[in-house]
C-alpha cells in the first residue's frame, strides 16, 4: 500500500466516523442528553476496525485477531456503559459541560453537544484506534511472537477491566455500601482497574500492529493518547474530583492505593481509619 493509499484509507475512515457521530448527535438533541456517547465510544473504534478489514491486504491471521479482540473489548464495554446510562440517566460531567458553555457563550444544547462532545469524540476515536486500522495494512511479516504477546496483553486487559467493573457493580448493589469506598479485589491494588485494563487492551493491540513495521509502529499515537486521557485528562482527575466530594474516606484510599498501575497498597499508620469501597 502506497502512502497515498494509506492516506486515503485513514482519511475516509475519519470522514465516516465523524459522519456517524454527527448522526448520533441528532439523537442526542432529541433526547437532550449526550451521556450515551460513552457507550458509543468503544463501538466507534470497532466500526473503524470493521470498515478497514475489507479494504486492506494484511496477514489474514493478524487481521482476524485484531478484529475479534477489538470486537470482544468493544461489545462488552459498550454494553456495560449502555446499561449504566440507562440505569443512571444524564451524566453530571456532560451536564456541566453544556451548562458551562451556555453560561459562558450562550450556546444552545445542540451546539455544545456537537462541538464539544460528538465531533471531538469522532476524531479522538479515530486517533485512539490507529492500531486496529494500521495493523491491518501490511501483509508481511506473518503473525509472530510479538503479535501473540500483544494478544495476551489484550486478553489480560479485557479480563482486568471486566472483573473490575463487575466488582464495582456488585459493591454498589448493596445499600450498606452507600457512601463507602471499594478497596477490595482489584480495587485494593489500583484505584482504577477499569482504566488500567483499557490501557492494556490498546497497548496490546499496538504490539500486534507494530510487528508489521513502521506503519504499525506509527500507530503508537493511539495508546499514548489513550493513556494520557485516562491518567491526566478526562479520566482519573475528573472521576476522583467528583468522588472525593461525596466520600469522606476517599482521600485515605488515595493515600494508600496506586492510581493506575496495580501495586501493593501502602502500609497504613496505626491510627489511620480503613475505608470500604467506591
Amino acid at each position: 500500500m502506497t502512502l497515498t493509499d494509506l492516506a486515503a484509507l485513514l482519511g475516509l475512515n475519519l470522514i465516516l466516523i465523524v459522519a456517524g457521530m454527527a448522526g448520533l448527535w441528532t439523537l442526542a438533541v432529541r433526547l437532550k442528553d449526550v451521556s450515551f456517547i460513552d457507550a458509543v465510544w468503544p463501538l466507534g473504534m470497532l466500526f473503524l476496525a470493521l470498515i478497514t478489514f475489507p479494504r486492506t491486504d494484511g496477514d489474514p491471521v493478524r487481521k482476524g485477531l485484531i478484529l475479534w479482540l477489538c470486537a470482544v473489548w468493544a461489545l462488552r464495554l459498550g454494553w456495560h456503559l449502555f446499561r449504566r446510562w440507562r440505569a443512571h440517566g444524564v451524566d453530571g460531567r456532560y451536564a456541566d459541560i453544556v451548562e458551562a458553555q451556555n453560561r459562558k457563550h450562550g450556546w444552545s444544547f445542540g451546539k455544545t453537544a456537537l462541538l464539544f462532545v460528538f465531533l471531538p469524540q469522532g476524531v479522538l476515536a479515530w486517533l485512539t484506534s490507529l492500531p486496529v486500522q494500521l495493523g491491518q495494512v501490511s501483509p508481511m511479516p506473518p503473525m509472530g511472537w510479538i503479535g501473540w504477546i500483544g494478544a495476551m496483553i489484550v486478553v489480560v486487559g479485557i479480563a482486568f477491566e471486566s472483573i473490575g467493573d463487575a466488582q464495582l457493580a456488585a459493591f454498589k448493589k448493596d445499600p450498606a455500601n452507600k457512601g463507602q469506598v471499594l478497596d477490595t479485589g482489584l480495587w485494593r491494588y489500583t484505584r482504577h482497574p477499569n482504566y488500567f485494563g483499557d490501557a492494556c487492551v490498546w497497548w496490546g493491540l499496538w504490539l500486534i500492529a507494530a510487528e508489521t513495521g513502521w506503519i504499525g509502529v506509527a500507530s503508537i499515537l493511539g495508546p499514548i493518547f489513550l493513556t494520557f486521557t485516562l491518567t491526566k485528562w478526562s479520566g482519573i482527575g475528573i472521576t476522583e474530583k467528583s468522588t472525593a466530594k461525596t466520600k469522606p474516606r476517599y482521600a485515605d484510599y488515595i493515600r494508600r492505593t496506586s492510581a493506575f498501575i496495580p501495586l501493593p497498597p501502602k502500609r497504613q499508620r496505626p491510627d489511620a481509619s480503613s475505608a470500604r469501597d467506591q
